[in-house]
């Protein structure tokens, strides 16, 4: 009797364990997505600002080889519009700043994705064990997993929230 309620309860901690290392694993895929998809934004986003930055240095040395008062003028116009264009939001200012948000969130990303692995792996160790424990009838190594199982759930919510200022 004592013995068909333990495996029972094992067997129900390794279900919650495992669903909880699914949700785990989608917050992981995701967070991944999100840094490619980021560094890749944040690429086109450069590339663009270094095609602005290149107009503007041939419209500079455009400017400083004419004499006609009303092309200096246009010239001169344009050359401020690469360097700030707050209407279109196609200026080199705004795209620097556009690029840095960019990059900041990739930043996030990147300091949530070890926890994000390791609450995975030790997910996994828990599973383990409390197998191992429904076969062995092992109350200690029932009692590791659950442990186990608790600190990889701490991990995964560090990855999350990142509540706590460590980095890894």
């Amino acid at each position: 009797m004592i013995l068909s309620k333990f495996k029972e309860r094992a067997g129900w901690i390794i279900t919650l364990f495992a669903a909880i290392l699914a949700l785990n694993s989608i917050l992981d895929g995701g967070n991944s997505s999100q840094i490619l998809s980021d560094t890749i934004e944040a690429n086109n986003v450069w590339a663009f600002y270094q095609a602005k930055s290149i107009k503007q240095n041939l419209a500079e040395m455009q400017l400083e080889n004419t004499k006609d008062p009303e092309k200096i003028t246009k010239l001169a116009a344009k050359i401020e519009r690469y360097e700030s264009d707050p209407k279109t939001g196609e200026g080199k200012k705004e795209l620097m700043a556009k690029a840095r948000a960019i990059e900041a969130n990739r930043a996030v990303c990147e300091l949530r994705a070890p926890w994000y692995t390791f609450a995975n792996a030790l997910f996994q160790i828990a599973i383990v064990i409390m197998a191992a424990a429904m076969i062995s009838f092992s109350i200690r190594m029932y009692w590791i997993s659950i442990g186990t199982g608790i600190f990889s759930v701490l991990l995964m919510l560090q990855g999350f929230w990142l509540f706590l200022p460590i980095t890894l």
